[in-house]
């Protein structure tokens, strides 16, 4: 049996699989194009768990189109406080923007008109072309690789592009049109999530795939799929000031490039400084701190840099410096502070 034999026969598989198990989910009980396409950017480096109640949040406040290029970017980054990768968030408006401007606020049809829109990739092209419009386009993100990969036996290194294009043009051989379209993405994906899980995990005594692959008949499971060894983060120290003066406290914004581009932050510094070198730093800048405490240590994980953090309660015996001072209450409603900071947010609004 060829890899696209194999595939092709997986297909019923699949459908008659997920239509017996299907998660309800919002976006897929009223799967519009609109819908499909910010479930899509939100699952993105999140699980569906997680980005439901943002969803929902961001589905209410913006269920349009032309809702999303309306929204200040405050607004928007607000909303998808806590979700990480906040260009996914510019990028969705960047898109709705030029939808509104050149398509009459509608989303294409077809995924080679959908790819050639800001923000939106193979994955997310194939994923709204066939859930919302019933096109034979897979969408093929590392859970359906991991699947496919497995199925068929595969030794290819699963993070290299040409392995996510091969199978993109095995499954295109095979895939249906209209309703089945969309339920085979979703199946997919879901088999993907819920049962063909990495390594040890692999829940195959479930899998309705289990007859066909060649991975659980060669017991390789847990070798597959194949994954190059990923390049080790760069380790950044930085020390975090929460400074305070009665019930404000400082932050300020980043530039407009690079890692959190844009973005509300405490006042934060290359390296681990001492209380003596703060107190310097401050002054320099106008302030004059009355106290300084050690306030926890933390680290955050990014996809190629892991900061390491060392956090200090500061309290100044007024404002000043290069920063917005506010209370607790309007950081909680109108500024979206990156999850990296998350520990001392969670202090400053209890």
């Amino acid at each position: 049996m060829t890899e696209s034999e194999r595939i092709g026969a997986a297909v019923p598989l699949i459908l008659a699989w997920h239509r017996a198990n299907r998660r309800p989910l919002p976006w897929r009980d009223h799967p519009t194009p609109y819908a499909v396409w910010v479930s899509e950017i939100m699952l993105q480096q999140t699980r569906i768990e997680a980005a439901l109640p943002y969803y929902l949040r961001f589905m209410e406040r913006l269920p349009t189109v032309e809702a999303l290029a309306e929204v200040s970017e405050e607004e928007l980054l607000k909303l998808w406080e806590g979700l990480g990768y906040y260009s996914r968030a510019r990028n969705l408006q960047k898109c709705a923007r030029l939808l509104v401007e050149k398509y009459g606020g509608a989303l294409p049809r077809f995924a080679e008109e959908l790819r050639a829109l800001p923000g939106i990739g193979d994955y997310t092209a194939g994923a709204i072309a066939s859930i919302a419009q019933g096109q034979p386009e897979p969408a093929v993100d590392g859970n359906v690789l991991r699947v496919v990969l497995r199925l068929t036996g595969s030794h290819d290194d699963a993070l290299n592009a040409k392995t996510r294009q091969r199978v993109t043009a095995l499954l295109r051989e095979v895939y249906p049109a209209g309703e089945d379209a969309g339920m085979l993405t979703e199946g997919l994906m879901e088999l993907g999530e819920t049962v063909c899980l990495p390594r040890e995990s692999a829940n195959c005594l479930t899998c309705p795939l289990s007859a066909l692959c060649l991975a659980r008949e060669r017991g390789e499971q847990v070798e597959l799929p194949v994954r190059s060894p990923p390049k080790p983060r760069r380790v950044e120290e930085r020390t975090v000031l929460l400074l305070s003066c009665g019930r404000k406290y400082a932050i300020r914004r980043r530039d407009g490039t690079g890692l959190l581009a844009g973005m509300w932050e405490y006042p934060n510094v290359d390296g681990f400084l001492s209380e003596s070198e703060i107190f310097s730093r401050l002054q320099e800048k106008g302030l004059e701190p009355l106290s300084i405490q050690p306030w926890g240590e933390a680290r955050h994980l990014f996809t190629h840099v892991e900061w390491r953090m060392r956090a200090f309660r500061v309290e100044a015996a007024e404002e000043g410096g290069p920063y917005l001072w506010q209370s607790a209450e309007e950081l909680r409603e109108s500024r979206a502070i990156p999850s990296a900071f998350r520990p001392w947010t969670k202090k400053i609004l209890q």
